[in-house]
């Protein structure tokens, strides 16, 4: 029997998330459970029961242990499993930069990065017009983010400090998405943001993962 299950969708960023964490901590024993968006699986009623608002992706655990959202799911496979992606407990101070971290990069990235995604990526697929002025709008909200990123936030190297973390694991779907989209510009024309790209997607874990990703993952119609 697999240690757990992780119910989500191939190609959504969410998921990405927690299966680029799992790939990093080299850990293999789970069953991945398909939850197919087009068709509103994630609206049933045994979805929901994992996830209220119906969204991917959940893991389950064999005892009936049940957790939902991809951040609260990467940081707890982590520190169940001892990947070597946080700062050790004990050290408050480390622990209380990782959170400020998580929280810039959920408010001031990942809102901003999730709306291009989904204006120009998931509309796409699922038929539906793209609204320029949301993606306009999301652009400029995220260009200010990276320019602060690019001065401060990267003075160590990674967004979490000198070290590769669970923190620039969060980035990386979506950055990744704005590569698909068309707006890879907003790290390339910022060098140190792109610096820190070519330095996650050159470690071995990452490189493989978006070489998977991009094959099981749907693709933008023509």
């Amino acid at each position: 029997m697999p240690a757990f299950t992780l119910h989500g969708t191939p190609g959504s960023t969410n998921t990405e998330r927690v299966l680029l964490t799992l790939h990093e901590g080299s850990f293999t024993d789970y069953e991945f459970a398909p939850v197919d968006l087009r068709t509103g699986a994630q609206k049933s009623p045994s979805h929901l029961a994992l996830h209220p608002l119906g969204k991917v992706p959940a893991i389950t655990f064999p005892d009936g242990f049940t957790l939902a959202e991809s951040r609260a799911i990467s940081k707890y496979l982590a520190r169940k499993y001892s990947f070597p992606l946080l700062p050790p407990a004990t050290n408050l101070e480390a622990t209380a930069l990782f959170e400020q971290a998580e929280s810039l990069e959920t408010l001031y990235f990942g809102e901003p990065a999730g709306k291009i995604g989904f204006e120009k990526f998931a509309k796409k697929l699922f038929g539906a017009p793209t609204d320029e002025k949301v993606v306009k709008q999301a652009e400029k909200e995220l260009g200010v983010f990276l320019d602060v990123a690019g001065s401060v936030l990267l003075k160590g190297g990674y967004f979490g400090g000198k070290e590769f973390s669970l923190i620039d694991i969060y980035y990386i779907p979506l950055v990744q998405r704005l590569y698909v989209v068309g707006h890879g510009h907003l790290i390339e024309s910022r060098p140190v943001v792109k610096a820190w790209w070519e330095w996650c997607t050159a470690r071995p874990a990452v490189k493989t993962f978006l070489e998977e990703a991009k094959k099981m993952g749907p693709q933008l119609p023509a």
